[in-house]
């Protein structure tokens, strides 16, 4: 979908906190990053975010909301999501077992992504997890 691509951008979606806008987020990503070689971890790390957003903080509560942003550079993709906070508790990376069924979309994030870095806001969290096309040294920005 060209309408929405540039050399460098940046696009934001605000969701409600319901699970059937997690596929909307992925749809907005897919669609931004349309024939990038970094379209389908991105779409994935995304899925990831936007789940624990709903499943783990009040974004996933009666008004609850998440916030989507995409930064798009020809070397990067930096991808955000932000949550509505209501746990003291800031996302974390565990290593869980092989058979674990919960408790692995951070440690998931961190292999697909170059970088992850989550920082506290006035009212939540925000995960970003940035990719870079060109991975050699001094490659990335």
């Amino acid at each position: 979908m060209h309408e929405y691509t540039s050399k460098v951008g940046v696009w934001g979606l605000s969701c409600p906190g319901f699970p059937e806008e997690i596929g909307r987020a992925r749809r907005f990503t897919r669609d931004i990053l349309h024939g990038s070689p970094l379209a389908e971890a991105a779409e994935l790390i995304v899925s990831e975010l936007s789940t624990n957003a709903i499943l783990h903080t009040a974004s996933g509560q009666h008004c609850g909301t998440f916030h989507l942003a995409l930064a798009v550079t020809p070397q990067a993709v930096a991808l955000s999501v932000t949550d509505d906070g209501g746990t003291n508790a800031a996302p974390k990376i565990e290593h869980q077992d092989q058979d674990a069924e919960h408790g692995r979309g951070l440690s998931m994030v961190t292999a697909l992504a170059h970088r992850v870095v989550i920082h506290a806001t006035h009212d939540g969290h925000t995960v970003t997890a940035e990719l870079y096309t060109d991975t050699r040294p001094g490659g990335h920005p």
